[in-house]
């Protein structure tokens, strides 16, 4: 009776064991330390330059440097944020989390996003103001700080570009240098045109145009971090051209039930069912939609072969013996009769239970 009692209900030592073993092929994060070092570098020297600027443009009375002040204390928490992630992303996965916390670079990419939209909303409010009522600047300061700027964004470009097309925390990361590097081109446009001709509104005008480029950025991070939450069909892949590879294999009838979606930047899944004939074609088969969904860049692939097509049995036995067939009954009998039935066919029961 003990040893019954211990292989139904297995101590949580044992389901750890066993499920560790189940997941040591699991996927491995692609954030490098490489770009955690380089997110490192880009938070000193923001936080550094966010102070100079903040007191520049107290003392000048620019909105052009507050603002882009204001947009680099965002990237301070942007860039913890995302060393946060990274660090985060490299824990195993476990029985609980199999997939580990590959995900939660999306959440913060998804979160820079939304502050950078929030950030753009203070900006445009704050220059509505002063469109109002103009305030003196002192346009040489807004140049000084603004060249400075300009060369401390570009050094933090610099670092995080070999990155920012292989992660997307990275690229959140970066696009908020991007819009700082922004702030610093407009501080200095205001500047110089506030010290040539007097015309003050120049400078809550520059702080409108880089808001709405942040709006641009942020809106592509966003729309880019919901649609990996959503499980979208990556843009650079082709179902279509997914189901020719698959279909074309030799000892291949039919492919059905095909999904491809991103797990995070960098490992893109697929999952699918394909119909062999012959089972002692299965391996051959398996191994060579591996390889041609890996020269997709598709790099983790969990195919169903199957000898009959049972997505097409499932359909035809539901087209003809299902409760919505002039029953008048709703969706959710279907439901409650599919499971019957299955219940019914597993215990060797009548089909029509």
């Amino acid at each position: 009776m003990r040893e019954r009692e211990r292989i139904e209900h297995p101590d949580a030592e044992s389901r750890q064991r066993v499920s560790q073993r189940s997941l040591e092929c699991s996927y491995l994060t692609p954030v490098l330390p490489a770009h955690a070092h380089r997110l490192k570098l880009v938070l000193v020297l923001t936080a550094a330059f966010m102070v100079v600027e903040a007191v520049g443009g107290w003392v000048a009375n620019s909105l052009a440097l507050l603002a882009d002040a204001g947009h680099m204390l965002s990237d301070v928490m942007a860039i913890g944020l995302a060393l946060f992630a990274a660090w985060i992303a490299q824990r195993p996965a476990t029985p609980a989390k199999t997939y580990g916390y590959l995900r939660i670079e999306i959440l913060a990419a998804l979160v820079n996003g939304t502050a950078l939209f929030v950030l753009a909303g203070f900006i445009v409010w704050e220059a509505m103001r002063r469109f109002a009522a103009p305030p003196a600047v002192e346009p040489r300061i807004l140049v000084g700080v603004g060249i400075l700027g300009l060369l401390a964004n570009v050094v933090a470009l610099r670092l995080l570009h070999a990155g920012h097309r292989h992660s997307l925390n990275v690229r959140g990361a970066y696009l908020h240098v991007a819009g700082d590097l922004l702030g610093s081109v407009g501080a200095m446009a205001a500047g110089a045109v506030i010290l040539f001709t007097g015309w003050t509104v120049a400078d809550p005008l520059i702080s409108v145009l880089v808001a709405l480029l942040i709006v641009w950025s942020a809106g592509r991070l966003v729309r880019d971090s919901v649609e990996i939450l959503l499980e979208a069909t990556p843009r650079h892949i082709s179902m279509r051209e997914v189901e020719r590879q698959i279909a074309t294999i030799p000892g291949v009838s039919n492919v059905h039930d095909l999904h491809v979606w991103t797990l995070t930047s960098g490992v893109i899944a697929m999952s699918g069912h394909a119909v062999v004939g012959d089972p002692g074609n299965n391996q051959k088969v398996l191994e060579t939609v591996q390889n041609r969904m890996a020269d997709l860049g598709i790099s983790h692939v969990t195919m169903q072969l199957e000898q009959d097509d049972t997505c097409a049995g499932l359909t035809n036995w539901v087209g003809e013996r299902g409760p919505n067939r002039g029953s008048g009954e709703g969706p959710e009998a279907l439901v409650f009769w599919a499971a019957g039935r299955y219940t019914g066919a597993a215990s060797g029961g009548s089909e029509d239970r």
